[in-house]
């Protein structure tokens, strides 16, 4: 029996890497016969880095920039194993994963970090790039990344405005005369798992601000602020793209790739699988093992297993779902043979958060008896 082992991060307590290594040990211990191939992936947020570097044998580089309050870091980005692609996962500097529970902060949460890690590779040489834009802690319409690359935004008396989302209806205009030039003669590959537009109820804000600290009733008020903000950037440069699919991606940063950057946008999952050389190992494949944190309609979205699964499917091979906590479960049975939720039962979800290795562990060994 051949499995191919393919999960994304359980996000919050393991890395892909680290989930492909507790299926794969589980495996092995059931049957040490059972070949395995592990192919740890992403999609666009935590771990597309790792995948794509490791993938290709390519090499780490590091940063000083700004995390998302403004704290002094190191951050890594990745070279290509062809030496011209840099790959920015915006996590490693604008992630939420940086800062405390009681940190957030969207309001002034930033994503100049993320620009300061463009800039760094620019001043490297490097040209070509593939951004991940997924796992942010910002809702500032990417205007921090912009003014880490030399853009200004300036109020009706000429000023500068405030790193402050709340100060973005101050907006008047934008200065241009120093947006670093180099941006024009380099190509940049957004791997992006949403396709919500910048604003409204299905926005950046409404969707993801949450989770990033927003309360609900300062909803309409970062909307409002955002949509005077796009309102300028779209008049000036003459574009549209508050409604296009991914402007809301990673708080708005989306938008700001679209309105400023030569850009082409790609499911996250789909550069990561493609660099892996998915397709090539579903040859004489049996199973297909992949999974996430937690899985419901939003895994059908782009996320990394339905990517998984749907190049599975082209050649054959059953696809199964083990994942941390599981909803609309029927739903997701449309798309994989098998689905598993590891709370559930005698599981508590604090019990899994607590041990994740251990129950994964469980599920997998359970799964692996039940195939043979």
């Amino acid at each position: 029996m051949k499995i191919i082992i393919s999960p994304d991060s359980f996000k919050g307590t393991l890395s892909s890497g680290e989930v492909t290594s507790v299926i794969k040990e589980a495996i092995k211990k059931v049957d040490n016969k059972i070949e395995t191939i592990c192919l740890p992936i992403a999609d666009g947020g935590e771990g597309t880095l790792d995948a794509l570097v490791k993938a290709t044998k390519g090499k780490y580089l590091t940063a000083s920039v700004q995390n998302p309050l403004g704290k002094r870091i190191e951050a890594k980005y990745g070279v290509l194993g062809d030496g011209k692609t840099c790959v920015i996962e915006m996590a490693q500097a604008s992630g939420l994963t940086l800062i405390n529970e009681e940190e957030k902060n969207p309001r002034f949460a930033t994503t100049y970090g993320t620009g300061q890690l463009i800039q760094h590779a620019m001043d490297t040489g490097y040209r070509h790039f593939i951004i991940g834009i997924g796992g942010s802690a910002t809702n500032d319409g990417g205007q921090g990344m912009l003014r880490a690359l030399g853009m200004k935004f300036i109020d009706k008396d000429g000023n500068e405005i405030l790193n402050d989302v709340y100060q973005f209806n101050a907006l008047k205009k934008i200065d241009l005369s120093n947006f670093d030039s180099r941006i024009s003669e380099s190509t940049f590959m957004i791997a992006c798992d949403v396709d919500n537009p910048l604003i409204g109820s299905n926005g950046a804000t409404a969707v993801f601000g949450p989770q990033k600290g927003v309360e609900p009733h300062d909803i309409n008020i970062f909307d409002q602020n955002l949509n005077h903000y796009i309102t300028i950037i779209e008049s000036q440069q003459n574009v549209k793209v508050r409604h296009r699919a991914g402007a809301g991606a990673a708080g708005g940063i989306g938008s700001a790739f679209m309105a400023f950057f030569p850009h082409q946008f790609k499911p996250g999952v789909d550069i990561v699988l493609e660099a892996v050389q998915f397709t090539n190992h579903l040859e004489k494949a049996d199973f297909v093992i992949t999974g996430e944190g937690k899985s419901d309609e939003q895994t059908l979205s782009g996320k990394a297993p339905i990517g998984v699964a749907k190049l599975a499917k082209e050649k054959g091979v059953p696809t199964i779902l083990i994942s941390g906590m599981i909803e609309n479960s029927s739903i997701l049975k449309t798309y994989f043979h098998q689905v598993e939720s590891i709370v559930g039962n005698d599981i508590s979800a604090e019990q899994s958060l607590n041990n994740p290795s251990y129950y994964l562990e469980q599920k997998v060994t359970d799964l692996i008896k039940r195939l043979i």
